[in-house]
């Protein structure tokens, strides 16, 4: 690969990861406000369908950006875009905590509680986020590499929605499992809250796939990259 094209690549590569740890802060911040589809009414175990947290709004973009990098760059590539992502969420935790202990001023338009209202359950929530997110991402990555050697790099789609589906199952039922033994979600929306979760997950997983699709074409074109090939950074 050229310097030119090569230097291309290292800058989108910096791009998607910048994207990726965006998302997931971004999502472990916001995950205490919950929201439904007013389409859809129906219930599940108690809970609307679909009713659930902002923070899964911005939280499959993470997938979408792992199978980008696992197709383009590599499964080590995308591994260390989830070890980056994992320090970044860890040091917005150490901020929150910063934040929570210094007092407001009695001009503050957000005083101390209603900063902590709203921020005081985000370091057990990262916390129960990593430990889910630990196991879905990797799990991502793994699975996807799996199938992506056993197609010989054919049939992306393939790949692309069974890593992401399990992966979100699992990443959904250990972050519920974790909030609920912290008492931050009750245990009588568990079950709802896993239904609409993982339901909500894979249709946003499906309709990413026309995504990917054009992203890797795209990167494949550019790069002059053959079937099943990866660029090395």
């Amino acid at each position: 690969m050229i310097a030119e094209k090569k230097s291309q690549a290292q800058i989108i590569y910096l791009i998607l990861a910048a994207l990726f740890i965006a998302s997931l802060v971004t999502s472990n911040l916001i995950f205490q406000k919950f929201f439904y589809w007013y389409p859809f009414d129906n219930e599940v175990f108690g809970v609307k369908l679909f009713e659930v947290s902002v923070g899964l709004l911005p939280y499959p973009i993470t997938f979408l950006i792992t199978d980008i990098l696992s197709e383009i760059y590599g499964k080590k590539k995308a591994n260390h875009v989830v070890i980056a992502g994992i320090f970044a969420s860890f040091f917005s935790l150490g901020i929150v905590y910063v934040s929570m202990a210094a007092p407001s001023t009695s001009w503050s338009v957000v005083n101390d509680n209603t900063f902590i209202e709203v921020f005081g359950a985000a370091p057990l929530a990262v916390l129960a986020s990593m430990m889910a997110y630990l196991f879905a991402q990797f799990i991502d990555i793994r699975v996807y590499h799996f199938w992506k050697t056993l197609t010989k790099g054919k049939h992306l789609w393939l790949r692309n929605n069974f890593s992401t589906f399990s992966s979100q199952i699992i990443d959904t039922l250990t972050v519920l499992l974790l909030l609920c033994s912290f008492d931050i979600i009750a245990w009588d929306k568990f079950l709802g809250l896993l239904i609409s979760g993982v339901v909500f997950k894979m249709m946003i997983a499906a309709l990413d796939t026309p995504i990917l699709y054009m992203v890797v074409f795209f990167f494949k074109k550019h790069f002059n990259l053959k079937m099943g090939e990866e660029i090395e950074i």
